[in-house]
């Protein structure tokens, strides 16, 4: 059979070869315990035999007036989300929520440069998105919005009409650099993944960093800030260098910026845990003794953190995406979007220690 007659195949088709209703036929894909096993095989097979691939699975949810799915949009690859240990954990949350309620998990990776990112979701089949790092101006938002479906965002937005899942990202910074202050830290330095955009490295002065879209940056910077300035540590002399990815491999690269200076910093405070890593790798391969000569912090709390001894702040990663599957699967009968901020802890580790004399 041809591929024009495979096309021309419809359930109506399959009914009048079988002999049967075309509900009967529908009811064999859709409803099987309506059916005997001998008739469902019987136009099976024939369904085969005509190359009728299926009910559209588009036109059914349409009918039901459910997707079973629900999207997940981030502005990195996939392949990044596979990576990151700090989305592997949110993803895990998100998705144990979906599978015990029967619902599929569509990842919708729409990265900077990528054409296309309004179609996608606009034409997305989903019965509700979860925006994971999506900056607060990016267009997808609107069209999101539009569609009239529950939305959830893990970015605190100056939108109060879009239910969040967080943490206070300033004050959960600021735990780690108090700490380092405490421990008589007065020269410091600040690693990142990026200010402006992914991909680029290097120093970054405060104008850019104000001008960042990505408010979970921003909230931490602002935290490190409080604290060293309450310690009266003038932040415009503090570096703050972009490893331009977050990958360990490039944080130990940018960290040259940072550790080969003469007056080089004795406490390092990092906005992830993979690029704290990477500072760590840098300061083994300059035979730099970590928690004596120099002081190592992170964000996120990640597997690999308590392996290295990192301290770190510890987000609930898992928590956070299974209640952001709640709110999209079981959303909330009230006038007000829910605004949850989660709790988090400095975990004092190996890496951090008295400043050196």
């Amino acid at each position: 059979m041809d591929a024009r007659a495979k096309r021309a195949t419809t359930l109506q088709t399959i009914a009048d070869e079988v002999g049967v209703s075309r509900t009967t036929v529908s009811n064999a894909y859709s409803r099987p315990d309506q059916l005997n096993q001998a008739l469902r095989e019987r136009i099976f097979d024939t369904a085969r035999r005509l190359g009728y691939p299926g009910p559209d699975a588009t036109a059914r949810s349409l009918r039901r007036g459910r997707a079973g799915a629900i999207g997940l949009v981030f502005t990195e690859t996939l392949s990044y989300a596979f990576a990151d240990p700090y989305s592997v954990g949110f993803l895990r949350g998100v998705a144990e929520v979906a599978e015990s309620s029967g619902t599929g998990l569509l990842l919708i990776p729409m990265p900077p440069g990528g054409e296309g990112s309004e179609a996608t979701v606009r034409d997305a089949v989903v019965d509700g998105f979860c925006l994971y790092c999506v900056p607060v101006d990016h267009p997808a938002k609107q069209v999101i919005k539009a569609r009239g479906l529950p939305l959830v965002t893990t970015d605190e937005s100056d939108d109060p009409s879009i239910p969040y899942v967080g943490i206070d990202e300033r004050a959960s910074a600021r735990l780690a650099a108090d700490h380092l202050v405490r421990l008589g830290h007065r020269r410091f330095s600040v690693i990142v993944d990026h200010v402006v955009g992914p991909g680029r490295s290097g120093p970054s002065d405060v104008a850019e960093q104000l001008a960042s879209p990505c408010a979970d940056l921003r909230g931490r910077l602002d935290g490190y800030r409080d604290a060293l300035e309450a310690a009266g540590i003038d932040w415009s002399t503090v570096p703050v260098v972009a490893a331009g990815r977050n990958v360990r491999s490039a944080a130990a690269g940018a960290a040259a910026h940072l550790l080969d200076v003469a007056n080089r910093p004795t406490a390092v405070l990092a906005t992830g845990d993979v690029l704290a890593l990477g500072v760590l790798d840098a300061c083994e391969q300059r035979g730099l003794l970590v928690g004596r000569e120099i002081s190592v912090a992170g964000f996120d709390d990640i597997p690999e953190a308590g392996r290295a001894r990192l301290t770190t702040v510890r987000q609930p990663m898992g928590e956070k995406g299974r209640l952001v599957g709640r709110l999209l699967l079981e959303p909330l009968d009230q006038e007000k979007a829910p605004r949850i901020k989660l709790p988090t802890e400095l975990v004092v580790r190996a890496t951090t220690g008295p400043a050196p004399h």
